[in-house]
C-alpha cells in the first residue's frame, strides 16, 4: 500500500499569526518500505507523521493512501481507515493503566469492532503470540505499573501489530529507553516489520534505528533537505 504526499503543507495560528510547520513536502512511501525521518526539534517530523497517518489534515496539498485522498474522507472514514490498515507506536507508550498487558494489546481489536471473517478468538491467540514474540509471554496479566519502561514499549509494539496493519507509524519509539533496551526494541520493530511485510514510517533521533532503514529523509525548517537510500527493500 503506497503513501503519496504532494505539495504538503501545515500552518498553525500562533498569537494570531500564521506559523508554517511544513511546506512543499513531496514524498512517496512504497509498500513494505522502512522509512526513517530525521531532523532537529521543531523541524516538523511529528507533524509530518500525523499528516501521513491521517491523524491531522494539511492546510495545503494532499496525502493519499492507496489512492484515497485523506482530505476527502469524513472523520469516521479516516478513523475506519486507521483502524483497518494502520498501527501506531509512540514514545510515551499510551498504555491504559487499568488493563493488563494482554488487554492493552487487544484494545485496537475492541475499537475496530467485531467482524464475521475475523473472530475475536483469532486476535486473542494472535495477541498472546505477539506478547510471546516480544518476550512477555510470562507477563500477560501484569499491569503497566508492574512493567519496566522497556517492557511497556514492547507491549505497545505488540499492540501496534495485533490488527495486522499494512502501515505502521512510529514516533520516537526508543526515545524514552536506555541504550540496551532501545537496541532490543529496534530489533523487534525491524524483525516484525520484515516478517509482516508492513510499511514502516518512523521518526527518530536514534542513529542505530535510522541505520536499519531502507531510506532516510532529513527535515529542517519544515522541508525535506536530504534523502539517502540505504538499501532496496
Amino acid at each position: 500500500m503506497m503513501i503519496v504526499a504532494q505539495s504538503l503543507g501545515k500552518t498553525y495560528s500562533s498569537g494570531g499569526r500564521p506559523l508554517s510547520v511544513l511546506a512543499g513536502i513531496d514524498l512517496t512511501v512504497q509498500g513494505r518500505e522502512l522509512l526513517a525521518i530525521l531532523g532537529p526539534s521543531g523541524s516538523g517530523k511529528t507533524t509530518l507523521l500525523g499528516l501521513l497517518a491521517g491523524l491531522d489534515l494539511p492546510t495545503a496539498g494532499s496525502v493519499r493512501i492507496d489512492g484515497r485522498d485523506l482530505s476527502t474522507l469524513t472523520e469516521d472514514e479516516r478513523a475506519r481507515l486507521r483502524a483497518e490498515t494502520i498501527g501506531f507506536v509512540f514514545q510515551t507508550f499510551h498504555l491504559i493503566p487499568t488493563l493488563t498487558a494482554l488487554e492493552n494489546v487487544l484494545v485496537p481489536v475492541e475499537l475496530r469492532g467485531p467482524s464475521p471473517s475475523l473472530p475475536r478468538s483469532r486476535f486473542d491467540a494472535h495477541a498472546r503470540e505477539l506478547l510471546e514474540r516480544v518476550g512477555l509471554g510470562g507477563r500477560l496479566h501484569h499491569y503497566p505499573a508492574q512493567l519496566s519502561g522497556g517492557e511497556q514499549q514492547r507491549v505497545a509494539i505488540a499492540r501496534a501489530f495485533v490488527n495486522e496493519p499494512i502501515i505502521l507509524f512510529a514516533d520516537e519509539p526508543t526515545g524514552n529507553l536506555d541504550a540496551e533496551t532501545g537496541a532490543t526494541v529496534i530489533e523487534l520493530l525491524v524483525a516484525l516489520n520484515r516478517e509482516s511485510e508492513t510499511t514502516l514510517v518512523l521518526v527518530t533521533h536514534d542513529p542505530e534505528l535510522a541505520a536499519r532503514a531502507d531510506r532516510v529523509l532529513r527535515l529542517a525548517g519544515g522541508r525535506i533537505v536530504s534523502e539517502e537510500r540505504r538499501r532496496s527493500h
